[in-house]
């Protein structure tokens, strides 16, 4: 049933990178402002560009059926970032400004940002310049401070889980090493839950130092015990000390340079962040997209959609800002895949 309109006006932006499960959070959040409040729903185009540039649409609950399962985001999306310089002289009117001005114009209550932490860190600026936001956590990283888990972090375990499957095949076959390079920035929780999950032997993350000699001894060591392959999870923001080269590209040299086992790379890259979301992201998205409306009908602003204990709560986005969640070289999956042999370089 609908309730009679609450006269509220929100935005809603998707900014940053694209991941799984946004569309399911546009959605959960406009149906939810829609049929449960009466609200008027705006779409903000390509992040905060579409603010700067005042472009922008009504979406209606027609606009916002068939998205739950799409990739991508309806929206589109920037890494624009209008709190970083911008070249304009004092006289000039500057980008946060122009959002200010802007979002004044569209008769806005509230704009909802979904995005990482560059995105969660804007939008903690701009309630500080006075408008009402409020955040949805989103990124494959899973690297949010103050939310146990970010939409987007579940499909891309699965899509890095099956690629290091596909590649156990290959490496028996052979009898090689094989690297497979995941994304997650300077965090590696993705490469610690794949490469969990997919049996890999050596796990390398930024959070856990490595030396190429404990590397290049444990997998002569594998062969000594008639295991005669190795699949090697590397995390991208791990110390690379090839520089011009991808990091799988560096550490495959170097494992051929050391053991003289043959060895092969692949740096999976964006394939992690396209397609359809993964059951547990869409439902995660959407749990984050209804809280998102309620805490807008309560005036809950300035503030995040966090998940805690399987618990949606609301968490100060002051807390969020500028701050990484990363893993912790003592936690139990870790210490938990050391114990059935894993080796994490060090």
């Amino acid at each position: 049933m609908v309730k009679k309109s609450s006269g509220m006006r929100i935005g809603i932006l998707t900014a940053g990178g694209d991941c799984p499960g946004i569309n399911a959070a546009i959605r959960g959040v406009g149906k939810t402002a829609i049929v449960k409040y009466g609200m008027e729903v705006i779409g903000i185009s390509d992040g905060f560009t579409g603010l700067i540039n005042k472009d922008c649409r009504e979406l209606t609950e027609k606009d916002l059926s068939g998205i739950l399962t799409v990739g991508g985001t309806i929206l589109g999306t920037s890494r624009e970032k209008p709190f970083k310089s911008d070249g304009k002289k004092k006289s000039e009117i500057s980008k946060p400004d122009l959002i200010r001005e802007h979002y004044e114009q569209m008769g806005l209550d509230c704009l909802v940002c979904i995005g990482g932490n560059g995105t969660l860190k804007t939008a903690y600026l701009l309630a500080q310049e006075g408008l009402n936001v409020v955040g949805i956590p989103k990124t494959i990283d899973n690297d949010v401070w103050g939310t146990d888990k970010t939409f987007g972090f579940d499909s891309a375990v699965n899509i890095a889980t099956e690629a290091i499957d596909r590649l156990h095949s290959t490496a028996n076959s052979h009898k090689r090493i094989m690297l497979i390079e995941l994304m997650g920035h300077n965090a590696g929780w993705i490469a610690l839950y794949s490469g969990i999950a997919s049996g890999g032997d050596v796990i390398l993350i930024p959070e856990i130092p490595y030396k190429e000699e404990k590397i290049a001894e444990y997998l002569l060591h594998r062969v000594e015990e008639n295991k005669p392959y190795s699949i090697v999870v590397v995390a991208e923001g791990i110390k690379n000390p090839g520089k011009e080269r991808s990091v799988a590209h560096y550490l495959s040299d170097r494992i051929f340079e050391m053991t003289g086992l043959e060895t092969r790379e692949t740096v999976l890259g964006y394939l992690q962040r396209g397609g359809t979301p993964s059951p547990m992201d869409r439902v995660l998205a959407t749990r984050y997209g209804t809280a998102a409306a309620d805490m807008i009908a309560k005036r809950d602003f300035g503030n995040m959609v966090a998940l805690k204990n399987n618990k949606i709560v609301s968490v100060p986005l002051a807390d969020v800002s500028g701050k990484l969640k990363l893993v912790d070289p003592d936690n139990p999956l870790v210490t938990q895949a050391r114990n059935m042999g894993t080796s994490f370089g060090n």
